[in-house]
């Protein structure tokens, strides 16, 4: 089976040379996306808000393949400070569906954001 790989205006450019969602044996991957309205590029303002951008994106970018969150089998999530954990996961939460995906959340040096995410989900047979 081919490799698939897209791009949408409707989500923030890539910053380099990579795709947004590549797809292939239905396994869809994401790349890390930060919380960057895509229409505007205004960043939100906090941890909560930028972690609910940041999910959007996600969300947007998986849509490209007919997926939605509920799809979703594994994050990583980088924080930029691991003292906004509790905030952050609040509104992972809230957001993501039940069962919830398999996470690694790792403390790491963001350029000007608060998280970043990417996602890894199944296609159903």
């Amino acid at each position: 089976m081919p490799k698939n790989a897209y791009i949408s205006d409707k989500l923030p450019a890539p910053a380099g040379p990579y795709s947004q969602v590549v797809e292939m044996n239905g396994i869809v991957f994401t790349a890390g996306f930060g919380p960057h309205d895509p229409e505007t590029g205004e960043l939100p303002e906090g941890i909560a808000a930028q972690t609910e951008g940041v999910l959007k994106n996600v969300e947007t970018a998986l849509s490209v393949v007919g997926l939605t969150l509920a799809d979703v089998v594994k994050t990583t999530v980088h924080l930029q400070d691991l003292g906004m954990f509790a905030e952050f996961n609040e509104v992972y939460a809230a957001m993501m569906p039940a069962p919830y995906p398999v996470r690694t959340t790792v403390g790491s040096t963001l350029a000007g954001i608060l998280v970043e995410i990417d996602a890894v989900a199944i296609k159903p047979s």
